[in-house]
């Protein structure tokens, strides 16, 4: 039978909707289901670090020190006070420069011996590899006093292997300030790195062999194939680790204040986090310390945030 011409053209003149139907699945972007997992992770993170941001911030912004607290004075409200009276100190200016070169050092350092040794990691066989890993996990697990202070045996003057292996005699390596920074640099590096490489290890396992078999058929070296196959496949994975390590490093403070003895001689080692907490808990300038952990806040998050524009630009999802 053939249909009737008259109804073929009716139904061909009916406008066809191209998007979904009703009947179908919302996207998960547009849905609430991701929230109500997040839920409970954002409820402890408003606890544990949204209202002590907001406390440390207002407390930048009054005249709180030791009278303050024992309630001898009233707190009085400065605005940026504290800001102008910390941007005008020399000092300040001293520790921030040192901090963040010693934080670029600590974190290109991590992640050339972490990159490296997750390399180390594929080519070697079973046994080696489980030895490796163990060695690595017990630096990360090591407490930080405990491997301050077990580097500073090392390093010790009178008793250090070190000094007698390298024949240094009596040589004191938190003497001067580079070699202090120096010291403190590989004990930073001796419990960071073992993140990088599990990490980066991790991410080379997921790579497909078919695609290093076949840039090592091209006749691609070791370092080519890291350089122009890994680092393009890995670059979320290196995106992390490096914002950690960026973050971790900036922030040091128990290694500078065990392996100098507080930031060394006249404070010739300090950095950002010493030296907010000599002004709030050694001078009792609690306000002005709350002002210096502002100023660090910000810029790790203005650090954090250009990086990942970068990537964005460069067409990474993150």
């Amino acid at each position: 039978m053939v249909p009737n011409s008259s109804v073929v053209v009716e139904r061909s003149r009916v406008p066809v909707r191209r998007g979904r139907s009703r009947s179908s699945p919302r996207p998960w972007r547009s849905s609430g289901v991701p929230w109500l997992y997040l839920a409970p992770a954002l409820v402890v993170l408003g606890g544990l670090l949204v209202y002590p941001i907001y406390q440390l911030g207002l407390i930048s912004f009054f005249q709180y020190t030791q009278a303050q607290v024992s309630g001898g004075e009233p707190t009085t409200f400065e605005g940026f006070g504290n800001y102008s009276a910390l941007f005008s100190d020399s000092q300040f200016w001293q520790v921030l420069v040192a901090t963040v070169l010693f934080a670029g050092a600590c974190v290109v350092s991590t992640l050339a011996v972490g990159c490296a040794l997750a390399v180390l990691l594929t080519r070697v066989r079973a046994m080696p590899r489980l030895v490796l890993m163990l060695a690595a996990l017990g630096a990360w697990a090591t407490p930080a006093v405990t491997g301050s202070t077990v580097w500073l045996l090392l390093f010790d003057p009178d008793f250090g292997p070190v000094n007698r292996i390298l024949g240094l005699g009596d040589h004191s390596w938190t003497y001067g300030r580079l070699s202090a920074f120096f010291l403190v640099l590989l004990e930073v590096v001796w419990c960071s790195f073992p993140f990088v490489m599990v990490t980066v290890y991790a991410g080379i396992r997921a790579v497909p062999s078919e695609v290093l078999e076949a840039a090592a058929l091209d006749g691609a070296s070791q370092w080519r194939i890291w350089r122009s196959v890994l680092t393009p496949m890995l670059r979320p994975i290196l995106t992390v680790v490096t914002i950690q390590s960026v973050i971790w490093d900036f922030k040091v403070f128990t290694q500078i204040y065990v392996m100098t003895n507080g930031g060394g001689i006249a404070g010739q080692n300090l950095v950002l986090n010493v030296y907010a907490y000599q002004q709030a808990f050694a001078s009792s300038k609690y306000s002005l310390g709350s002002a210096i952990g502002v100023v660090m806040l910000l810029m790790l998050l203005a650090v954090t945030l250009v990086y990942l524009r970068l990537l964005r630009r460069q067409g990474e999802e993150l």
